[in-house]
């Protein structure tokens, strides 16, 4: 008896240790060391859908931020395999062009796995530790609708591209039609009519190169702050329908706009 009881000791300890080094958080990255410029502004334009007119008014008033890229930065919550880990990322805007996501599961607050994720010249890339997969027709679907969902973060770029439509759907719903090479895709944008802010998108989406159809796919904007004197979409919460909870939860604790991201979003580092 005294052997089981030793044994099952020794299991109630690894399991702690493990709840313990899920549970921490690593520290923040280190502030991008780059400089940025402040964007430009443009009338807001006529003619947008009721909802859509009320969210730019109630984020910018008359006029309307011009953003060619960011650098997004913060914590993240992970669903990894069924389990839940700390993490960390930056994201890498080149607007409404490309991207690169850089995220971190810790453990113990130490990196446990690295990503990079690359969506530029209309190819995806995924490296993962067991495997990359690049330029799969179904992935290059999925990531350029991230490209366009991501954009919520910086949402005057849904205004100031030219290739980018807003059509009226209700009073708290409109659709965002966006580029995607030669084609378009669409996704359903729902605001709160209390706020005027954006709830969440949603768009039927590919989970991989193997799907045999697509997922319906939201992503959901848990809060919205000031950030640098700008009320933003800091919290992010992205999930697979099927699955019926978030898979990943992002916060925004830095944001810069308008930096030079040409070489950076080529980087495979910080």
């Amino acid at each position: 008896m005294s052997i089981l009881i030793r044994i099952l000791a020794v299991v109630a300890c690894v399991v702690l240790i493990i709840i313990i080094g899920l549970k921490i958080k690593p520290k923040p990255f280190p502030s991008y060391a780059g400089s940025a410029s402040p964007p430009d502004t443009v009338p807001l334009p006529d003619n947008l859908p009721i909802p859509v007119e009320r969210f730019y008014r109630t984020l910018y008033g008359e006029r309307v931020p011009v953003i060619r890229s960011a650098i997004l930065s913060g914590p993240a919550r992970l669903r990894l395999g069924g389990i839940p880990f700390k993490g960390r990322y930056r994201f890498v805007h080149e607007a409404g062009q490309g991207y690169r996501h850089y995220i971190e599961a810790t453990f113990f607050g130490l990196p446990l796995m690295k990503v990079n994720e690359f969506y530029l010249d209309g190819v995806g890339r995924i490296e993962l530790p067991f495997g990359v997969t690049e330029d799969e027709p179904k992935i290059n679907d999925a990531a350029n609708l991230g490209l366009w969902a991501e954009t919520v973060w910086f949402p005057a770029l849904y205004i100031t591209d030219p290739r980018v439509e807003w059509l009226p759907l209700d009073d708290a719903t409109a659709a965002l039609v966006v580029p995607f090479g030669e084609a378009k895709q669409t996704l359903i944008v729902r605001f709160d009519p209390a706020t005027s802010l954006i709830t969440h998108l949603e768009a039927m989406r590919f989970k991989g190169e193997d799907s045999p159809s697509r997922t319906r796919w939201i992503d959901e904007g848990v809060a919205w702050r000031e950030l640098d004197g700008q009320l933003t979409m800091t919290t992010g919460a992205v999930t697979w329908m099927d699955e019926g909870s978030p898979w990943a939860v992002f916060e925004i604790e830095e944001m810069v706009l308008n930096a030079d991201v040409s070489d950076y979003v080529k980087k495979h580092s910080l």
